[in-house]
């Protein structure tokens, strides 16, 4: 399968990435190119490997071997100070949301803009970006809510709205749907597919749940034993007859 888009430039490359603990061979090789404005969506068994190549995408973990280019830029040749900047261009939700509770939401949302002043200057008024992202998961009357007074689904907008106010280029999807009742996971969809298309973000999307990817992906990788097993579009993967692509979608 081509890892391609038509017009698209890839965003980020991953080549022949390994990692192993010991004798646990997590990553054995895997490969992966992320497009300018595609969602990916990666779904592997717990253990598979997922995690532990996010950590190394962002700089957490150091592969054995193997090269990641984000942006142009290698990150195992990065200093310090030049992967931080590049993190910014990174935005990250997290599956539990990962709001601080002794916060507002917008003490939550001015958080990211109070540690990186290199990219946005010192604000002396965030209201505007702060008002802008929270209009754009539809929450801007909560601004001033406290996390205990939000139900599930609007914790999980809010910290979408926390990522988006750093303006990032990529966003790193981790079960975007877990825990959610049905309705809500849908209207979590929705929003995700309208933040691509306003914002043109790339995003890598790790999830179990198969309605997820059938309605967010352009594509996706089903990772097996730390390689990139199968790939393809939700449409060509689901017709698989290969017994350990089809475990995917049961």
């Amino acid at each position: 399968m081509s890892t391609t888009m038509p017009n698209k430039k890839p965003i980020i490359e991953i080549k022949d990435l390994r990692k192993s603990y010991g004798d646990n061979h997590v990553l054995n090789g895997f490969n992966m190119v992320l497009n300018e404005g595609e969602n990916l969506v990666i779904m592997g068994k717990s253990g598979s490997g997922k995690s532990v190549m996010i950590k190394c995408l962002i700089g957490l973990e150091r592969p054995d071997s193997g090269t990641i280019i984000v942006m142009g830029e290698t990150i195992g040749e990065l200093s310090r100070t030049t992967l931080d900047e590049l993190r910014t261009e990174i935005g990250f939700l997290f599956q539990g949301s990962a709001l601080y509770d002794s916060m507002t939401v917008r003490e939550n949302l001015e958080f990211p803009l109070r540690r990186h002043t290199k990219k946005f200057g010192i604000l002396k008024d965030t209201t505007p970006l702060v008002m802008e992202a929270l209009e754009s998961v539809g929450l801007a009357h909560a601004v001033n809510l406290m996390p205990a007074e939000l139900s599930g689904g609007m914790k999980r907008r809010i910290a979408l709205a926390r990522t988006l106010i750093l303006q990032p280029k990529i966003i790193l999807y981790d079960e975007p749907t877990t825990g959610l009742d049905p309705i809500t996971a849908k209207e979590i969809l929705i929003l995700m597919k309208s933040i691509q298309d306003k914002y043109n973000t790339s995003a890598i999307i790790i999830t179990h749940d198969v309605d997820c990817a059938r309605v967010i992906s352009n594509r996706m990788i089903l990772l097996v034993d730390g390689i990139n097993y199968a790939e393809g579009t939700f449409e060509e993967l689901s017709k698989s007859t290969d017994p350990q692509v089809q475990a995917f979608f049961k």
